[in-house]
């Protein structure tokens, strides 16, 4: 779109294509790359809704939909963090096998120019490629960052109640209701 912005991580990782692949898309854990959220979904294809929530499910930071799934290779979501009233963008990542290790790259599309969340994820964007290569490469964030994520959760009280989970569910969470 005209006027908007990009923003693109680049970093090698040595380590699988598909250990890569499963720190950007598990289920079962926080996601240590992605500021120890975890990723909720109604499922990995085009469509799918997703919901990035705190460790104990409380707080919903980024709500988006799946736009493409191609394993081990492609992936690609819309994305608005909750407690802002921007635009979405889109954020895709791929991987690609390069000289005995993974280039991975992050490319976020469609920035509104000087929107809280373009000042997020320009700041962001290089802190989740360097996470990514220190989890994969040695099975945790770095120390600054473990630290990061211990504040996050003391902080976690004073987040807005309009980041309340209960207030952004999933498709298939409203069916239960």
């Amino acid at each position: 779109m005209a006027g908007r912005e990009k923003i693109v991580a680049r970093i090698h990782i040595n380590g699988s294509i598909e250990d890569v692949w499963r720190e950007i898309t598990k289920l079962d854990e926080p996601q240590g790359s992605f500021f120890n959220m975890r990723c909720h979904t109604d499922g990995y294809e085009p469509g799918g809704q997703i919901r990035m929530r705190t460790p104990n499910g409380k707080w919903t930071g980024v709500v988006g939909e799946v736009l493409e799934f191609d394993p081990p290779r492609r992936y690609s979501h819309t994305l608005r963090f909750t407690r802002f009233d921007d635009p979405p963008c889109i954020v895709t990542y791929e991987l690609e096998e390069v000289g005995g290790g993974v280039e991975f790259t992050l490319t976020v599309h469609d920035v509104m120019p000087g929107t809280s969340t373009a000042k997020q994820l320009k700041g962001g964007a290089g802190m989740i490629v360097r996470n990514l290569k220190a989890i994969v490469e040695t099975g945790k964030p770095p120390i600054g960052t473990r630290m990061l994520y211990r504040l996050f959760g003391i902080m976690e009280a004073f987040a807005p109640k309009s980041t309340r989970s209960e207030n952004w569910p999933l498709p298939s969470e409203e069916k239960l209701k």
